[in-house]
């Protein structure tokens, strides 16, 4: 057209490819700019998790702490690759059976026969009497005559006829169906309310029973966890409890992926301190923990203290009881020296206790107590859209036997408040007496020193020159601690003739060693020594746990 410059045609379409270019680069931009930005996101997070993991660190151990604590975890860890040495593997391998070929010449016996598979006919009564009586009087600790610390807490006839005979009456119950079986469902009730009532409870309080301490233990931790994660959105669980606390609760860790933080108990109290565990809270804690007493030291932790902690952060405070059971609560009524530890601190919010420990109930017996109907619900487990239609228990597990609810309840209503009280003042009289024998016998005082100041039934002590381990093997029970017991108050005086003939036997070696120009503190010799001895002075546990899951192997071995 006249007048109008034309463009040329190569240059048009290179302005119109840069029209269409345009949009496409501004978005790819757009991407790189949002990618990167995710990327930052991601860092900044992932930063800031470590710096909040550090400073919770340093504030809950301190720096000397913190510092103390990575060198152990790497020197475990260098140890652990040590002991997976090509060569020293295969000793340490070589060791480990040979102990457990000893433990397994103790424990199975290769005599009489074995049973692998169903007999093709069924034994007559009279047989199955004869087989029963055989293994009932195997080769055994005598417990009965008060040679086992712990484990058998009372064993006397007329109980026991009682409880076999409650037993007999429900053998095939089952609370899971309360329909069929209201009587052992009213049982289990009054079960947890008598216990409640023994530990001042308020009146909005509920309680479970459960087959034993460690599931008592469990249910108080998922129920914590529980309430933490629907309150508080808490998805990183940690909770805090004294190093002497029972091992239940690391099992409760493992189980619930709930990170453990131990506290030490230091001398001369032997109690946690209350005030690491202040500085170990943070927002991802659920449960404090303290125990009513423990079971390594018979200690009573300050649980007055930690309620006043517990209620001034807002966290769940669990007392372990399952010890302590039917002695603590009545400590003051037998005269004994107490201190407050259940439900009249407003910071406790759960307990423990054994029906089956020193209530005298049947094994497979134990108690969970909460200060609130609500706390008790968070453990439980329903599943309203299963097809075989609405499912719901109040623990870990579905079927329970209603023959052992039956001889709780039994055992409690038999023995009664008096009775209770009564056996407090044997039990604790005698953990008394044998630490006031320990502490003013010439020949055990110069040995051997108290831990702690104990309040309930068990003693501990350690020994100041010769190996304890070697003492634990040389006398019975074997432990260097003793946890009395209803047999135990008969033959408590045989118990402490018997550790002063063992030391003086101890002593004798040593005198024997420095004659010999071999020094003192020889070779630990004894079961317990060795495997105590070595597991407290190993770095690594691997090799003890060697041997603990060659120990569980053997139980099932017919």
């Amino acid at each position: 057209m006249p007048g109008t410059s034309r463009m040329p045609v190569s240059l048009r379409e290179s302005l119109n490819m840069v029209k269409r270019a345009r949009p496409v680069n501004t978005l790819q931009s757009l991407q790189v700019i949002n990618l990167d930005l995710f990327r930052n996101i991601v860092f900044f997070f992932f930063v800031f998790r470590i710096v909040r993991r550090s400073f919770w660190k340093l504030k809950g151990r301190g720096l000397i702490g913190t510092i103390v604590e990575l060198y152990i975890d790497t020197r475990r860890i260098l140890y652990g690759y040590f002991l997976r040495a090509p060569g020293i593997r295969t000793q340490v391998r070589k060791q480990v059976d040979e102990s457990l070929a000893k433990l397994q010449a103790k424990m199975i016996s290769t005599s009489g026969s074995r049973y692998l598979a169903l007999p093709k006919e069924g034994w007559t009564e009279e047989a199955l009497q004869k087989e029963l009586e055989t293994l009932a009087n195997m080769d055994h600790t005598r417990w009965e005559d008060g040679f086992v610390s712990g484990a058998v807490y009372h064993g006397e006839d007329d109980l026991l006829k009682l409880q076999t005979e409650a037993y007999g009456k429900f053998t095939v119950a089952n609370p899971i169906h309360p329909d069929v079986f209201p009587g052992v469902r009213k049982m289990e009730a009054e079960v947890v309310a008598m216990v409640l009532s023994m530990f001042h409870a308020p009146p909005a309080a509920a309680g479970v029973s459960t087959s034993g301490g460690t599931e008592s233990i469990l249910m108080a931790c998922y129920s914590a966890r529980q309430k933490a994660y629907v309150e508080r959105g808490v998805t990183e669980p940690e909770m805090i409890l004294p190093e002497t606390a029972h091992t239940a609760f690391r099992k409760a860790g493992d189980y619930f992926k709930i990170k453990v933080h131990l506290v030490p108990c230091p001398a001369p109290s032997y109690q946690v301190d209350v005030h690491r565990v202040s500085r170990l809270i943070n927002s991802n804690t659920i449960l404090l923990v303290g125990s009513a007493p423990n079971f390594p030291h018979g200690i009573m932790d300050d649980i007055s203290a930690l309620s006043k902690l517990a209620l001034k952060r807002r966290l769940p405070l669990h007392v372990d009881c399952c010890l302590g059971s039917f002695l603590v609560p009545f400590l003051e009524k037998a005269g004994f020296e107490t201190e407050l530890f259940d439900f009249r601190l407003k910071g406790v919010t759960s307990i423990s206790c054994d029906t089956h420990k020193y209530g005298f109930a049947p094994k497979g017996n134990s108690t969970v107590l909460y200060r609130t109907q609500e706390l008790r619900t968070y453990q439980y487990f329903v599943s309203p859209d299963w097809s075989g239609g609405v499912y719901a228990s109040p623990g870990i597990a579905g079927s329970r036997p209603g023959a052992l609810i039956a001889g709780c309840w039994t055992s409690m209503m038999k023995v009664g408040e008096a009775g209770y009280v009564d056996a407090c003042v044997k039990i604790v009289g005698c953990a008394k007496k044998i630490a006031e024998h320990v502490a003013q016998s010439s020949s055990l005082a110069a040995e051997l020193d108290l831990v702690g100041r104990p309040l309930v039934s068990v003693v501990a002590f350690t020994a100041r020159n010769l190996n304890i381990y070697d003492i634990a093997d040389g006398i019975t029970p074997p432990a260097m601690h003793i946890a009395v017991t209803m047999p135990i108050t008969k033959v408590w005086e045989r118990l402490v003739a018997d550790l002063e003939a063992v030391i003086e036997a101890e002593r004798e070696k040593e005198r024997v060693r420095a004659v010999e120009g071999k020094g003192v503190k020889g070779k630990a010799t004894g079961d317990t020594a060795a495997l105590y001895g070595v597991a407290g002075s190993l770095p690594n546990k691997a090799v003890v746990v060697d041997l603990a899951t060659g120990f569980l192997d053997l139980l099932y071995k017919a």
